[in-house]
């Protein structure tokens, strides 16, 4: 994803960073911290912008090779150590947080098997709308003050940060945790050259727990806070491009975008609270959306339906094999007319996974879909993948 962050103000002076007007710091900070709240956030935290603790810990799960496909992560990480470097003369973060939807939505087969925080709009552009205005106020206040925003798109290790800003501590989840607000919220950042009063970080709020790491079907949770990507549902369904290895759709069981188990195992989140924009939770525009639906739907529909959504991300062929891949491993023939419609789709990507789905379902009507779309396909290889699911069918 690229970064949307832009410098706001005219420049200020680097170093010590800029005192508050009058030298009162404390009045200044929570002059802040009302403005992050006007802005539409439902909470804000404030550290400041040492280097990174955790560098050593980040290059090593690279060298792991756990970020799996996302060679962006792997680019340049030593920037990611240092905040200060992107907005030169920053001393202070401000870190916002959004919460978003803590139920699942109920519509349908499709919506319960999409992450919650995607339902709804695509936060970033909500996350960095707020942070421009917040990057308005806080000039208002301060003429002449530097900032910079960030949502997730900037190399910044934003759970880091935003614990040391007192917004939650990182669980065995890898997610950033709140023995009141559980982990149902979004994060953003705001640089600073303010010299700004920080918040203390919270205790870890786990303790013995292991909810999360029992709940996490692949494993791809492989220690307390220790993620291996190459093994996790949100990964192979949101940033994975082209083919899904077979051997890994069984574990996808029904996911669509994005996975929620280990949220839902935590206990912190039986109480967290609902969001307060509106804009987070599923439009009518696409809450009639099926798995079906999903899977036969043309690039003009989809452009109309998902314009404001973060399913835009694996875009359609991705949303489509996710989709094939959730039908096959619900099994049911119910699905049949839309997997066989799906071998008409420009994407081989999809086809194959369709033949996949097919394969899986099994069955006499299935093996018949199944052999009609190897005699129908041109694309060699996809002819040679779905002749493979057929064979295995037999």
């Amino acid at each position: 994803m690229g970064g949307r962050a832009a410098v706001s103000s005219a420049p200020g002076r680097e170093g010590g960073g800029r005192g508050a007007p009058g030298g009162d710091r404390s009045a200044l900070t929570e002059r802040i911290r009302q403005a992050a709240r006007d802005a539409g956030f439902d909470r804000v935290g404030i550290t400041d912008a040492r280097p990174s603790e955790q560098a050593e810990a980040f290059r090593a799960w690279l060298a792991r090779g756990e970020h799996a496909g996302m060679a962006y992560l792997a680019r340049d990480p030593e920037r990611r150590f240092r905040p200060a470097e992107l907005l030169p003369g920053a001393v202070s973060i401000v870190v916002v947080a959004l919460h978003y939807q803590p139920e699942a939505a109920a519509e349908g087969d499709l919506w319960p098997r999409v992450a919650r925080y995607a339902q709804g709009d695509d936060y970033h552009d909500l996350m960095i709308a707020g942070l421009r205005r917040l990057a308005t106020a806080v000039t208002a206040l301060v003429p002449g003050a530097r900032t910079r925003p960030y949502v997730d798109t900037g190399p910044l290790l934003e759970r880091e940060i935003a614990a040391r800003a007192g917004l939650g501590a990182v669980g065995k989840h890898t997610l950033l945790l709140h023995p009141e607000h559980g982990s149902w919220f979004l994060l953003g950042e705001l640089l600073t050259d303010l010299d700004l009063v920080a918040d203390e970080p919270l205790a870890d709020p786990c303790g013995s727990c292991t909810r999360c790491l029992s709940a996490c079907p692949t494993g791809a949770l492989t220690a307390p806070r220790q993620l291996d990507a190459r093994r996790c549902i949100s990964y192979w369904t949101i940033e994975h491009r082209g083919t899904i290895p077979p051997e890994v759709r069984p574990a996808l069981e029904e996911w669509v975008f994005g996975c929620d188990l280990c949220q839902e195992a935590c206990p912190w989140n039986d109480a967290a609270p609902p969001p307060t924009d509106g804009r987070l939770a599923l439009p009518a525009v696409r809450r009639g959306l099926d798995l079906a639906g999903l899977l036969t739907l043309d690039r003009e529909a989809y452009l109309r339906l998902f314009r404001r959504s973060p399913l835009k991300r694996p875009r359609l062929e991705g949303l489509q094999r996710n989709a094939a891949i959730a039908i096959g491993n619900r099994g049911r023939e119910e699905y049949l007319p839309a997997l066989a419609a799906a071998g008409a789709n420009p994407s081989p990507v999809v086809r194959e996974a369709a033949g996949w789905a097919l394969a899986r379902i099994g069955g006499p009507c299935a093996a018949a879909l199944l052999a009609a779309a190897v005699a129908n396909e041109t694309d060699p290889g996809t002819r040679r993948a779905l002749a493979a699911h057929a064979a295995s069918n037999c």
